[in-house]
């Protein structure tokens, strides 16, 4: 059952893929190609610098990102990178160059960022700026935002939700005589930059993802053997097949690909504490490899 939900994640984001970008056969290459066509060399080329800057298990992501910027210059035009938004203090081309966070993505990376700018953005030409903001880590429906002046029972009125994400809120007339709302959660909708960045990183899964330039490449490197030893041995105890794992773990890239292919999200919760490990076992961190591999003998 697991295995079958995450085909059809898998599925529905190559579709969506083939719809933004017309790409059926996803790679890194690929990717950067387009991207150059849209955003120009030297954009993609500080891009790409902080792709392969960031740890191989973020890679994938950090593409994800580009190809949100990708389908979001396409469909804004290559102008969005030198205009300011909302008051901030400087341009989309200048957060690329400087690496300077802004409001309000401070947690994300810069290529994260600037995705969820442009995706906004896409939003905000395509629904209209919304009129509030909803957390919807809770759904309770009535009445979650205060209702703009000159509203009437049957309009709905766009929230966000998330970058790039919006809903709406249908006014209605309680029983007491005044307005109110009810969220539609029918109505929960993503800019064509926000699908495309979770599209390509579903479909092209954690990597490897190797990227031009690279000699030698950081996927060759040789991780500890014990640990990874240690780690394929538990997976295959937790019900990950032979085929999944693969043949013994010598380098990164032999781990990254196993971890695509174990699907380990779509498990039981203790995987999580294995995910943890074998991320600090790519990325190449002793410290917390230690510790994730005690956490995981301590729940044995």
């Amino acid at each position: 059952m697991r295995e079958a939900r995450a085909e059809d994640a898998r599925t529905e984001a190559r579709r969506l893929i083939r719809d933004l970008l017309g790409e059926e056969r996803l790679s890194a290459a690929a990717l950067v190609r387009e991207a150059e066509a849209a955003l120009g060399a030297d954009r993609v080329a500080r891009c790409v610098e902080l792709a392969r800057g960031a740890p191989l298990t973020r890679r994938s992501a950090e593409l994800a990102s580009l190809a949100g910027l990708l389908v979001g210059t396409r469909e804004l035009g290559p102008r969005w990178w030198e205009r300011a938004r909302g008051g901030k203090p400087l341009v989309p081309d200048e957060v690329l160059r400087s690496a300077t966070a802004v409001e309000p993505w401070t947690d994300l990376t810069v290529l994260e960022m600037l995705t969820a700018w442009i995706a906004d953005d896409a939003a905000d030409r395509r629904w209209g700026e919304p009129a509030a903001a909803v957390d919807l880590n809770s759904w309770q429906a009535e009445d979650r935002v205060a209702l703009p002046g000159g509203v009437a029972p049957g309009d709905r009125v766009v929230l966000s939700f998330d970058a790039g994400g919006r809903l709406d809120a249908v006014v209605v007339r309680r029983p007491d005589g005044d307005l109110g709302s009810n969220l539609d959660f029918d109505s929960l909708r993503y800019s064509r930059p926000a699908e495309a960045q979770w599209s390509w990183g579903v479909a092209a899964g954690l990597g490897p993802h190797p990227l031009g330039g690279e000699d030698p490449s950081p996927y060759g490197t040789p991780v500890d053997a014990g640990a990874a030893r240690t780690l394929r041995a538990w997976a295959l105890r937790h019900g990950a097949g032979a085929a999944q794992t693969g043949p013994e773990w010598r380098v990164r890239g032999d781990v990254v690909a196993a971890i695509e292919r174990v699907d380990w999200m779509w498990r039981s919760g203790e995987w999580f504490a294995w995910w943890r490990a074998v991320s600090a076992l790519v990325d190449g961190d002793p410290v917390q490899l230690d510790a994730r591999l005690a956490e995981i003998a301590a729940g044995s």
